[in-house]
């Protein structure tokens, strides 16, 4: 109120002097390159972020090409794929379920169950901990998933759902958005759109083991990139 006040009061003296003002907000540490003004009633309103998918044609066209391209793969290459995963699991004596679900962090937060071909044997910190290049828990088969992506290609059943679009995000788990959001400034800015099979920051290089927070910071920067 008293910032206000003060900007009143030099409104006015620079309106007496026949002086322009300028009025300049500060949003430092804010990634957001563009900020977007409009109007409510007499009031002037500046909005944060006005990211590309906050416009309802944009939104129905990812979605409607999220809807053909999962639809077209599960459809025709899709059981081929899980005729091999379920055959090398036999042939290597893997034991166990054929998928994997986890609970990750979604669009706006929600928590949403996703799909994978199971690469580890079943253990007790799989929604705790991540895999690392010579993880115990893998077993020989998985690692070939893993290193091959073939492990990821269920998550087109989530694309078809709606959980996930074809490109965004890659979704964390839960455990590690709570660690995270704690450490990362703007870390959630990240779940204003739908997480993705792949990702900028995957094409990017930021794939695979995050062995420090700035290699985790570096995911989000690109992550937000992308949003904007």
């Amino acid at each position: 109120m008293l910032l206000m006040q003060i900007n009143s009061q030099l409104i006015k003296i620079c309106n007496d002097k026949l002086i322009d003002f300028y009025f300049v907000p500060t949003f430092d540490g804010y990634p957001k390159r563009h900020l977007n003004v409009t109007r409510l009633g007499n009031v002037n309103v500046i909005k944060l972020r006005e990211e590309p998918l906050d416009n309802p044609t944009a939104k129905l066209l990812k979605r409607t090409s999220d809807i053909l391209i999962s639809g077209l793969f599960l459809c025709t290459l899709y059981p081929f794929v899980l005729l091999f995963v379920w055959i090398g699991n036999k042939v290597t004596g893997n034991v166990g379920p054929l998928y994997f679900k986890q609970a990750r962090t979604g669009y706006n937060g929600e928590s949403f169950g996703i799909y994978k071909f199971r690469s580890m044997k079943v253990n007790k910190d799989a929604d705790k901990l991540q895999a690392t290049e010579n993880d115990p828990r893998k077993t020989p088969f998985g690692d070939f998933l893993r290193r091959s992506s073939i492990d990821e290609l269920p998550q087109f059943i989530n694309v078809f759902k709606g959980d996930m679009s074809v490109i965004g995000p890659r979704p964390h788990m839960e455990f590690y958005t709570e660690v995270y959001s704690a450490l990362i400034g703007n870390y959630m800015v990240r779940h204003l759109a739908k997480p993705g099979i792949t990702g900028w920051a995957q094409i990017s290089g930021c794939r695979g083991e995050t062995k420090t927070v700035e290699e985790m910071k570096d995911r989000v920067e690109h992550d937000i990139w992308y949003i904007e």
